[in-house]
């Protein structure tokens, strides 16, 4: 996490929280440049005696400007819309270091995708490598393409978020791989590059990730093709609360070193949440506070339309007080939004810091899936989302006026 106490007042970096919320109306995004640059070149590390190609998950946050940073850092981006790929481009993220994922590939996006010269297009069933071709011949190019895989392994995450399972929508049966490959040798505008795999989302244990790599090698070695690429995906999961288990992803390395030496490939990973999970955070005023029967209500200005998570999958993400008291609130105390939903609550506490209505607190660790989830229901506009880098404040999306949603 990027906030820290500096005596009573809430920092991100060296910056005080309070001070950015005099200029900024609230709710509003902020995250810590250092922080995302630690996360990225931590997870680089661990992998860099086989130099994968890190593309950042760009659905995790779409922001232009993290996309960038990350882009100058070295990375590329693994996208799944034309918007996700335009954004990657205005990012200055090169093509060659572009992977275009996702089970509903448009024939607008794939002729986007194609023109743009992408490295990659990971499709999911044959009529997509039909269309595919289609598009490539009438445009007397050779597309490169990588095939995903559903290897029948439970990532042990929220149902929500698993993606590897037997009876998931995502890839290809692992049974029906060597036929699909054997069948897709017909269109010849397709060059095979790659093969993929994406299990899920916030895996916290590296059994999964180990079941999945026995798989592949198992048809990958069958299917006697010398796959440039292996794009593992990515799914790694980080700690949201003090005693929740993360991924250990040191151990998960020496697997993927042993995997990779034995077929020779290079490695694509598509991390998101462990690159920008914990570097920000959603500041919000407090609007009211009221008791109902033997609970105290604390009322934001944030609502499920700013930050879905807690509604959406009943993440639990810690609240922080931007200016922190020693008295405490004694009873139930549930933080909740203005939406007019009841699945419209962010955490429940025992005991909390006395609060008053006007107080800023601090949703912590919702640099992944926060922003980019975010939504005008009720007809809210979305959050305004600011960069601390190197102590500057910096605008990298201004607060949507009202008047641009009616």
């Amino acid at each position: 996490m990027s906030l820290v106490y500096k005596g009573q007042n809430l920092y991100i970096d060296s910056t005080p929280i309070k001070s950015i919320a005099k200029k900024n109306i609230t709710p509003f995004y902020v995250y810590s440049y250092n922080k995302m640059r630690n996360n990225y070149q931590t997870f680089y590390n661990y992998f860099k005696k086989i130099n994968p190609l890190i593309c950042f998950s760009v659905k995790s946050n779409s922001n232009v400007s993290l996309i960038s940073e990350l882009g100058k850092l070295g990375s590329g981006a693994d996208v799944v819309s034309e918007g996700e790929l335009r954004k990657a481009i205005k990012a200055n993220i090169k093509p060659n270091k572009i992977v275009f994922s996702g089970i509903g590939k448009t024939e607008q996006e794939l002729t986007k995708a194609i023109k743009t010269g992408v490295l990659l297009i990971n499709i999911e069933s044959e009529s997509e490598a039909k269309l595919i071709n289609k598009i490539s011949k009438k445009m007397r190019k050779i597309t490169n393409i990588g095939i995903r895989i559903n290897p029948g392994v439970d990532a042990n995450t929220l149902s929500k978020i698993s993606t590897g399972k037997t009876d998931s929508k995502f890839g290809l049966p692992k049974s029906n791989f060597l036929s699909f490959c054997k069948n897709i040798k017909k269109f010849k505008n397709l060059k095979i590059k790659a093969v993929s795999v994406h299990i899920g989302s916030q895996i916290t244990s590296v059994g999964p990730y180990r079941k999945t790599l026995n798989t592949l090698y198992k048809i990958i070695k069958l299917s006697r093709i010398n796959f440039e690429y292996v794009d593992l995906g990515g799914g790694f999961g980080i700690s949201y609360q003090d005693k929740e288990k993360k991924i250990d992803i040191k151990n998960y390395s020496r697997l993927v070193d042993k995997f990779q030496k034995k077929l020779n490939c290079k490695i694509i990973f598509e991390p998101g949440r462990f690159v920008v999970g914990n570097v920000g955070a959603l500041i919000s005023k407090i609007v009211y506070i009221k008791k109902n029967g033997n609970k105290n209500f604390i009322i934001l200005d944030a609502g499920m339309n700013d930050f879905m998570r807690p509604a959406l999958y009943n993440a639990k993400h810690n609240i922080l007080p931007v200016l922190k008291l020693k008295k405490k609130l004694i009873g139930n105390v549930e933080f909740v939004g203005p939406i007019c939903e009841s699945t419209d609550s962010f955490i429940k506490y025992k005991n909390y810091s006395i609060l008053n209505e006007n107080n800023l607190v601090a949703i912590s660790d919702v640099g992944a899936y926060g922003s980019s989830l975010s939504s005008n229901y009720n007809t809210r506009p979305l959050a305004s989302e600011i960069l601390i880098k190197k102590g500057k404040v910096k605008i990298i999306r201004r607060r949507q006026k009202i008047s641009e949603i009616i």
